[in-house]
């Protein structure tokens, strides 16, 4: 995808690694809305002549919702004050407990929405807009329990694809990434593991859990993912971004995957906040022709900021680091 006016700060020349952070990170402080306590773990995508966005906003009560939020250049932002209202899609059941961690990708005609939806316990709802003002629910992809949905941004082989984690009630040691498939964005099936926990003697940042982040991004080699993963140390979790390469046409199987995390905690917003020790991606606009990628990030569960890549070199090291 071409973006004419993609965030971008080159690398600092003492920086010799893949993803270097935005100097004036984080672009989104906690208490940028009226309510909000914390902004962080949300999506952003090009529209019109800037970029539109989908942005969790936990309010002091520490309720967690997601709201619209627009930007000519990406990094400043005017997040609404009011969380989206959902209209009814192909559902009627548009009632839920919570939502939170959204992801937000373009297919065919409109704006594609996936959030973690309190239902009986945590799932994976769907929603879609075409101009971020009016929204509307659909059905639940999954039963409780489930995290971390991501759809691709294309059907594959005729059927719409999403990534997504399988857990259980709890801030838990769980998880491996899985892809589903649909005809219809509302009926989900063909369920397949992709990605575990790896050895903790192999790579031990991804030894816990891991979950997909970012949309998917089609590459020359396949599907390039930028992920998080996760360790259970003595200190707690700690959660760090990394990347894989899948099959353009059966994304189920894996053929390239870092040993080494891309980013990890290591600035003050990172490290303290209300969940310490967090990056959390979940978004990233490319531009092919300008070799560019800008990676959307949760840092600490508080804030929100901004990381760099060259794209093949991001391509090159999630090549050449493989496990």
């Amino acid at each position: 995808m071409k973006i004419e006016n993609i965030p971008w700060e080159n690398k600092p020349d003492n920086c010799n690694d893949i993803v270097w952070r935005y100097s004036k990170n984080p672009i989104i402080e906690r208490y940028a809305i009226p309510t909000s306590n914390s902004i962080f773990n949300s999506a952003v995508v090009p529209f019109n002549d800037g970029f539109a966005g989908v942005f969790r906003c936990d309010n002091k009560a520490v309720q967690m919702n997601i709201f619209a939020g627009f930007s000519k250049n990406g990094i400043d932002w005017d997040i609404n004050h009011k969380p989206i209202q959902m209209l009814s899609g192909n559902t009627e059941m548009i009632e839920s407990d919570y939502k939170y961690d959204p992801r937000v990708t373009f297919i065919e005609d409109r704006y594609w929405i996936t959030w973690c939806n309190g239902y009986n316990g945590p799932t994976i709802g769907i929603g879609y807009t075409f101009d971020f003002k009016e929204f509307y629910q659909c059905e639940n992809a999954f039963l409780p329990f489930n995290r971390n949905g991501v759809l691709f941004p294309e059907k594959i082989n005729g059927k719409y694809a999403m990534l997504s984690r399988p857990s259980d009630t709890g801030h838990t040691a769980f998880g491996d990434i899985y892809i589903s498939y649909s005809p219809d964005m509302k009926y989900w099936g063909e369920h397949r593991c992709v990605m575990k926990v790896t050895d903790f003697e192999k790579s031990a940042w991804q030894c816990t859990k891991i979950g997909a982040g970012a949309v998917p991004i089609l590459t020359n080699e396949g599907w390039l993912i930028i992920y998080h993963g996760v360790i259970n140390t003595c200190n707690g979790f700690r959660y760090a971004m990394g990347s894989a390469i899948l099959d353009e046409n059966s994304p189920d199987k894996v053929l390239y995957r870092t040993k080494s995390y891309l980013l990890g905690p290591a600035t003050t917003y990172e490290m303290v906040g209300d969940v310490p020790n967090v990056v959390f991606p979940c978004a990233a606009l490319h531009d092919k022709d300008k070799d560019q990628i800008a990676i959307y990030y949760g840092a600490a569960d508080t804030v929100t900021a901004i990381a760099f890549a060259k794209l093949s070199e991001l391509i090159n090291f999630t090549i050449k680091d493989s496990l």
